[in-house]
């Protein structure tokens, strides 16, 4: 195919398979064609292409938040397009396609500039933006999508089209939050920060403090400022050489802070936790933006992991309560469960209107496991225990960087959005991608 510089593979081809596989293999993507785009031109090519065969786009970054697979479509893998331009001047990043949140970083924080990234610096910038972006100068900045200035993204028409507040308002207004609905984004302009350094870092407590730290939680984050970030994360550690030995084997209630304010206030915020009791291992302290992975910790090799989220209202003892009996260390799941602080930044509208959806949420609580596809449905049961159990507290909304698998069907996207700003996606849908080319994915259907 001469239209095309990146390979174009086939089922059977040699390089078809790397091509195909994703960070997250609860899904399996077996394209009819995969694309490995060098650029907007292939981008364009690959659509086109779809088009012509009438075959529905899908798009591959490192696939860290798997949808539908893709039989029969038109895969387009960005990862070559990994560019990013920093302006110090200006602190905007020019960002492209398949480019991950850690070269953003090594591009950015030279310059004692900081990207709004998420927790793992492994996951691609583009499409962790395109769904709202939530990371660790979020209660501070805001969401990620609040700070694009603009995107260059090929439509179901093929064209290549620069947009932002300016030049296809709707557009812009519609890629950020409503994810990959509307085009494949083949680079994005945003916003950086001026923070340098952080205080930041675990504080593990055993298991039979979990009470203790969760309740104590609660009450820490209703006064904390909108510098401070946090989550808890409740998991029982594998025993494990690779697993450092205070936690080998033991359930662990491991606190995550990240402070972006003056190091000292840092240290003083985080006072309270530390006189909750003896830590297992503490590790907070100052650190350059540079390390903000090292926080969360997250893995980056491939995995087959299926999750669920919950969008919460609120954090009182209540809640705390019911979470402990599904998920602390009496209760036995084999799940890792998780609280993130919400709020700040968060709740309050950006200064261009977007599409994302969640500002109303206090905290997210996010339940993973490893996938085993013989034992999916006691997986399913298991995190839809724990989920239904903590609906009372539920804000009845979801936030779209958080759809999993079992979230593709409209209803379930609906509720990433308030019915006002779904119904709008829905026109900007109709009017750009009339036909739904861009369906694998978490889908906003046309009219």
């Amino acid at each position: 195919m001469n239209d095309f510089t990146g390979p174009v593979l086939r089922p059977g081809d040699d390089g078809y398979d790397a091509e195909r596989a994703g960070f997250n293999h609860a899904v399996e993507h077996r394209p009819a064609i995969a694309v490995g785009a060098t650029g907007a031109g292939d981008v364009q090519a690959a659509v086109a292409l779809a088009a012509s065969q009438g075959r529905p786009v899908a798009v591959l970054a490192t696939g860290h938040q798997p949808a539908l697979p893709s039989a029969g479509a038109v895969l387009i893998n960005t990862r070559r397009m990994a560019g990013v331009l920093v302006d110090p001047v200006a602190a905007t990043a020019r960002v492209e396609a398949g480019a991950r949140w850690q070269r953003v970083l090594e591009a950015a924080t030279p310059y004692g500039l900081a990207p709004l990234n998420g927790s793992s610096p492994h996951v691609g910038a583009v499409g962790y933006t395109l769904g709202g972006g939530a990371g660790l100068l979020g209660r501070r900045y805001g969401f990620a999508a609040d700070h694009v200035r603009g995107f260059e993204v090929v439509t179901a028409d093929g064209r290549l089209r620069h947009v932002s507040a300016d030049a296809e308002p709707d557009l812009f207004w519609a890629l950020r939050g409503g994810k990959g609905n509307f085009g494949v984004v083949v680079a994005m302009e945003i916003g950086l920060f001026p923070v340098a350094r952080l205080y930041g870092g675990g504080l593990y407590f055993p298991g039979e403090a979990a009470s203790d730290v969760l309740h104590a939680y609660a009450g820490w984050t209703a006064a904390v400022p909108d510098e401070m970030a946090s989550s808890v994360m409740l998991l029982h550690y594998p025993d494990d050489p690779a697993v450092p030995e205070p936690l080998r084997g033991r359930f662990v209630t491991h606190v995550r802070i990240a402070h972006s304010g003056p190091v000292e206030e840092g240290e003083r915020l985080t006072r309270p936790l530390r006189d909750i009791g003896p830590r297992l291992l503490d590790t907070a302290g100052e650190m350059p933006y540079a390390r903000v992975g090292s926080i969360h910790h997250e893995p980056t090799d491939p995995v087959a992991a299926y999750d669920r989220v919950t969008m919460l209202a609120g954090l009182d003892a209540a809640v705390v309560d019911t979470l402990l009996s599904l998920a602390g260390p009496q209760a036995g799941t084999a799940l890792a469960v998780e609280l993130r602080h919400f709020g700040g930044a968060y709740a309050r509208p950006p200064a261009v209107p977007n599409a994302v959806g969640g500002r109303d949420a206090a905290f997210s609580l996010f339940s993973g496991s490893l996938l085993d596809p013989a034992r999916l449905a006691e997986a399913r049961q298991a995190h839809d225990t724990v989920h239904g159990k903590m609906r009372p507290w539920s804000t009845g909304g979801t936030f779209a960087n958080f759809l999993g698998v079992d979230d593709t069907t409209p209803g379930h996207v609906r509720t990433a959005y308030p019915p006002a700003v779904f119904a709008r996606l829905t026109d900007v849908k109709t009017r750009f991608d009339p036909a739904n080319l861009f369906r694998i994915n978490h889908n906003i259907p046309p009219r």
